[in-house]
């Protein structure tokens, strides 16, 4: 690969050889090109020594690298990735390198960035992604703790009495969001519901279809799932996936990666809605869910979409926005 500043590519070497062999003078020929006459005269040697051949593009590496970080020392640095994942400044510690030094080593042997491994077993996430909308419905639920009247301690701080009373006063418990993303789009729904029973389950699935319906997903193919009881047991959910016409996946067990679509679609109602402002109750909490989601299919920009927001992968998207 030639440098992006490079005036010669290999095409106008070969037209800086034909010009001279062609009988004009050399200087004249570099003056045209834009290039020195030293730099004319070494592709003009090159060919006459190698033919064609010469006129390629060589590495820029040097013969010889006599400061380059001993084999040794390189293996251990790989041996400290692979077999207790840690960055280049950690091994830099351990080693008593600099850590510009470990991270040069391991983007010479390509070993893969820590966040594209799986801790637990330092293996490459395999990241996909469903070809059509309505292929693949990743469904989940995430559970948030009540609000209780006037703000909790969020509002008030953490010296307050609202922090002292939700320690050790009852329990305002939770209320648990249901959320369904579809895998190509990334169109998301969510309820909020007391329980997450196999009844409640259910019924949200059916809400859930009809909703990405209106957005222009007009059929469910497949949904995904953990292993829980009201997934994996209950009558009434794979009613409601006969309902829908809809086949059932589950994760693998202690493996909520499998669904990572619905953990990052979670994190983000975390960051972006339940946390993001302080609320009186959970009711105003509630009625802001709407407008989130709005936001979230029709105007969020998604990195994994190039910068779009998840409708734009919907076809026939007339009266969908």
């Amino acid at each position: 690969m030639f440098h992006r500043n490079a005036r010669l590519t290999v095409h106008g070497r070969r037209l800086l050889v034909e010009r001279v062999t062609a009988g004009r003078p050399v200087a004249h020929v570099c003056a045209e090109m834009g290039i020195s006459r030293a730099t004319g005269h070494k592709w003009l040697d090159r060919y006459r020594r190698e033919g064609d051949a010469g006129l390629a593009d060589r590495s820029s590496r040097p013969h010889r690298s006599p400061a380059r970080t001993p084999h040794e020392t390189e293996q251990r640095i790989l041996d400290l990735r692979r077999n207790r994942r840690l960055g280049p400044a950690r091994i830099g510690g351990i080693l008593g390198l600099h850590a510009s030094t470990a991270h040069r080593v391991l983007t010479r042997h390509r070993m893969p960035k820590l966040a594209w491994l799986d801790r637990p077993t330092g293996q490459p996430i395999r990241r996909y992604e469903r070809d059509r909308p309505g292929e693949l419905l990743h469904v989940d639920v995430k559970k948030l703790g009540r609000i209780r009247d006037g703000g909790g301690w969020r509002v008030h701080g953490r010296d307050s009495l609202e922090r002292r009373r939700a320690r050790h006063g009852n329990r305002a418990g939770y209320d648990y969001v249901h959320c369904a993303i579809d895998d190509h789009t990334r169109l998301a729904y969510a309820e909020i519901h007391p329980d997450e029973t196999a009844t409640t389950c259910a019924g949200f699935l059916c809400r859930a279809t009809a909703a990405l319906a209106e957005l222009g997903i007009h059929h469910i193919e497949r949904v995904m799932t953990d292993n829980a009881m009201a997934y994996r047991r209950s009558r009434a959910w794979h009613t409601a996936l006969n309902d829908i016409g809809a086949q059932a996946r589950f994760t693998r067990r202690y493996r909520p990666q499998t669904n990572g679509k619905a953990e990052r679609f979670n994190r983000t109602l975390t960051e972006e809605w339940a946390y993001a402002q302080p609320f009186t109750n959970s009711a105003h909490r509630a009625r802001t869910l709407p407008a989130f989601l709005h936001h979230y299919n029709h105007h969020r920009t998604h990195t994994a979409l190039n910068g779009h927001p998840p409708i734009t992968r919907v076809n026939n998207l007339t009266g969908h926005y």
